[in-house]
């Protein structure tokens, strides 16, 4: 962390890159990271840079900033394991480039890399940043908001396995501070009447298979049928995750341009089920991606066959 704030203190323009299709830990983690920089050091130059994640948009707005600002820049990229993950590939041209995140390391990309897998949320290890260096470091209340938001989502409101002693002492120090829990549940938790719609047709159209997987497929029209983005459609994967005796469960949805596996477990390890389809992440909860809808069936024989060597193995 010493080498993270010295590098912090070292450059007047900082930009805060997150992955592609931010959800509430990445945005947290932008966020939260560029008000303590600016609380702390009041005249440097800050900026959050990326995609959008609309239900955590009320944490803030992405900046739109010109190449030249990367000259003599400090590039700081959160919560993303490989470079081609991140939203807006010109950290690269940044003087120096950081990576803080919590997921699995497969690509060691930039100049510096702080990774803590055994940590909930990167929004823990940035918070966890400001807490153990308070006397050179500050906060406010926006950047604490930020960063409670993001450890919320990504630990699925405090409920998955990543979480621990730790990561309520850190939450605890946050809400210290006067982070409204109630302004922020109601912000996560509204729909829209075409997502509920939508989550009629997940729960009505989920596959399983024989030894305990369940999947949804979500193709371009059923995402413009229901009139909703590609995010809301993509968070319906928690939709299927409760189902007793099918520990594994995954969303596979069709982008303009390829098609994304969001894959989450109770039990089994799927990250190297993940690796082999392009994709990584945590041991319960990964990405991964598919070709074409024809390498739907191999997926899920090796998702199947997963499931069914876990349960031989509980017994």
């Amino acid at each position: 962390m010493e080498e993270i704030i010295k590098k912090i203190k070292e450059f007047d323009t900082i930009i805060i890159h997150g992955h592609m299709r931010p959800d509430g830990d990445c945005y947290g983690s932008q966020f939260g990271l560029k008000e303590i920089i600016k609380e702390s050091f009041p005249n440097k130059q800050v900026y959050v840079v990326g995609g959008k994640c609309d239900y955590a948009a009320f944490l803030g707005q992405m900046d739109e900033i010109d190449d030249s600002l990367y000259n003599d820049a400090l590039a700081i990229v959160v919560d993303t394991a490989t470079a081609e993950r991140v939203s807006d590939n010109r950290f690269t041209l940044a003087k120096y480039v950081i990576k803080i995140d919590h997921h699995i390391p497969v690509d060691n990309y930039g100049d510096y890399q702080y990774v803590l897998e055994e940590k909930s949320s990167c929004c823990e290890i940035i918070a966890s940043l400001y807490l153990t260096h308070k006397d050179s470091l500050k906060i406010n209340l926006a950047g604490a908001t930020a960063l409670y938001t993001g450890m919320v989502t990504d630990t699925g409101r405090f409920r998955f396995d990543s979480v621990n002693g730790d990561t309520m002492r850190t939450a605890g120090a946050l809400l210290d501070l006067g982070v409204d829990i109630c302004y922020i549940d109601n912000n996560l938790s509204v729909e829209t009447i075409n997502t509920l719609k939508l989550k009629g047709y997940v729960l009505s159209n989920f596959v399983t298979t024989e030894n305990g997987f369940v999947y949804i497929k979500i193709t371009r029209d059923v995402v413009e049928k229901y009139n909703v983005t590609d995010e809301e459609a993509a968070n319906q994967v928690s939709t299927i995750g409760t189902i007793d005796g099918y520990p594994v469960w995954a969303l596979f949805i069709e982008y303009p341009n390829e098609i994304r596996i969001r894959l989450r477990s109770r039990g089994p390890e799927i990250d190297k089920l993940a690796n082999k389809y392009g994709g990584g992440g945590h041991a319960k909860a990964s990405g991964a991606k598919l070709t074409s809808w024809e390498q739907l069936n191999d997926f899920v024989k090796d998702a199947d066959e997963l499931v069914k060597n876990y349960k031989k193995s509980e017994k």
